[in-house]
């Protein structure tokens, strides 16, 4: 997924991996548009509770936080791109079109 996401090719947006948010690490970054996706693997109760507060927390900065399964991107990639092509909060930058 992240030779899809890096160096603006997904819809000209920059985004930023494993970035460093608060007292969070997120999965993926665009400052263009105040997202961030996380890839989801197994859970368990500790972690729901931690990516609730990380959640509330990147929500509370006014960001867009995007959940996708990790077996998502293994197994129906060209799906989850889709899904984001086509999320609201992905919008196309306005100096794509210049």
């Amino acid at each position: 997924m992240w030779q899809q996401l890096h160096k603006k090719k997904f819809r000209g947006f920059d985004f930023d991996r494993q970035k460093i948010i608060g007292n969070y690490i997120v999965d993926f970054y665009c400052t263009n548009c105040n997202v961030v996706i996380e890839i989801e693997g197994s859970s368990c109760d500790e972690k729901a509770e931690y990516d609730k507060n990380r959640d509330a927390y990147l929500e509370g900065l006014g960001l867009c936080v995007i959940h996708i399964s990790a077996a998502d991107v293994l197994h129906r990639l060209e799906d989850v791109m889709r899904m984001l092509y086509n999320h609201p909060a992905l919008r196309v930058p306005i100096d794509e079109g210049e």
